[in-house]
Order: C-alpha cells, then structure tokens, then sequence
C-alpha cells in the first residue's frame, strides 16, 4: 500500500507581475505540488509568448522540489529548446512520444492492481501535446481516441497514485480532451499575448479578472485549483548548464 506523506512541496510558478512591475519586488507564486494534491499543470502560449523557455525552467524546478521523482519526456516537435535532451533514456521525440505515455499508463495500471507499491513521484512533460493528438487524430481516429482515453486517466486517477501530467500547448481545445478532462488539471497556466478564446476555455470564471490585462513575453496567468488567480512574471535562469544539467540527470 503507497504511503503518503502530507507535508508541502513548493514549486514556484513565477514571480507576482504586479509587485515585479510596480516596485521591483520578486515576491514569488507557488504552489503545493504534494502527492496529496492536483499537481496535473496545463501551460499553453502561442508561439513567442516564452513557453519553451518557461518549460525548461519549470522542469528543473520539478526535479529540484521531487528529487525522488521519476521523470519522462514526450517531445512531439523535436524542438531546439530541447535538444540537449535527446541522448537520455526517458526522452521520447516525434512518432516515439507514445512510448512515454505507455510507460507512464503502465506504472498507473500497475500502482492502481496493488503490483506496484512505490510511491515516489512520476511525471510525464509532453510538449505541444496538442498538436501531437490532431496529427493522431488525422491519421488514425481509433488509436487516436485509445491515446487521449489513457491521458484521461491519468488526469483523473494520478492524484492518488502519485502520476503527474504537464501537458504544453498553444490552445487547449476540447477535441483533445475528451469528457470535460481538461478540468482536471490543478495548475493552468497561459503565457504571452492575451487571447480572448483561451481565457475563455481556461479562466470562464475570471474574464472580469483578465479583461484588460496586456501580457508580453514571460508573462501571464496562472490558475490554482480552479479558485486562485495569479498574474506571473516568469523569472531569468541563472545558470543555464545546471539548469539543463539538472533536466539531464532526471531523464537518466
């Protein structure tokens, strides 16, 4: 039987826009990412709105805040950003993201029979995940359907058996998460240039919040268990090589 202990892991999601702004403050956002809460994170950013970079530093983090976690990476574009990934174990690219997924499905199903008692942290970042289930869906609707059924899952069942989903993008449309799953996500965060049509998907609630709000690159919106809304300022990576240093390890 997994154990489970309830004290806070903190991760920080970025600093407070408005306190950054107005007095060059970094007061930062976090978050309980604790195996006793909705650590699922949605990011989504249309292109030079500072995702990738955003992504990078966010997995370090991770790894830096579940130093015991298990850590796969699905990296549908093959993108430059994260190049420096390629040569390790658990970094899947282009047609082979699947692979991550059934890995990650495996452990779910496994740790869900009682076959797997561990409990460490496992987490699946799948890049441009959104673009990868519309080319599988124009392709093949059935495997398609299959793949978006296991991320559900996965959504649905990871908080209590210690399965984490990041999933980036740049719309989160609702074809590509089938029966209302895109709710189950703890943390949303959007970046970059505001875009009426994914507030609207994401921040239905906050519109009134959001409206007006003039977002550049690095910056945005984050969206805590669905009640807490943050304007975040995604801070500078220090050190880059201990920063990929530290990505290399966990995919090792």
């Amino acid at each position: 039987m997994m154990m489970k202990s309830d004290a806070p892991k903190l991760l920080t999601l970025g600093f407070d826009l408005d306190t950054w702004d107005g007095y060059g403050a970094r007061v930062p956002i976090t978050t309980d990412i604790s195996l006793t809460t909705n650590s699922h994170i949605l990011v989504c950013g249309m292109s030079g709105s500072g995702k990738s970079y955003y992504e990078n530093a966010l997995f370090s983090k991770l790894v830096l805040a579940d130093p015991h976690g298990e850590f796969y990476f699905a990296d549908y574009k093959s993108e430059d950003s994260f190049a420096y990934l390629r040569s390790c174990p658990h970094y899947y690219a282009y047609k082979n993201t699947l692979q991550a997924l059934d890995a990650v499905y495996a452990r779910l199903n496994a740790r869900q029979s009682g076959e797997d008692e561990s409990s460490n942290p496992i987490t699946l970042i799948w890049d441009e995940y959104m673009a990868n289930v519309l080319s599988l869906v124009n392709e093949d609707k059935k495997a398609a359907a299959v793949v978006m059924n296991k991320v559900s899952e996965i959504l649905l069942l990871g908080r209590s058996l210690s399965v984490r989903l990041i999933t980036t993008m740049q719309r989160p449309d609702a074809i590509a998460f089938p029966a209302g799953s895109r709710l189950n996500y703890g943390i949303v965060v959007a970046l970059g240039a505001a875009i009426k049509s994914i507030y609207e998907m994401l921040l239905p609630d906050f519109m009134e919040q959001v409206k007006g709000r003039v977002f550049g690159q690095g910056e945005g919106v984050a969206l805590l268990q669905g009640s807490q809304l943050h304007f975040i300022k995604v801070g500078t990576v220090q050190d880059f090589e201990r920063m990929r240093q530290i990505c290399v390890k966990a995919l090792s």
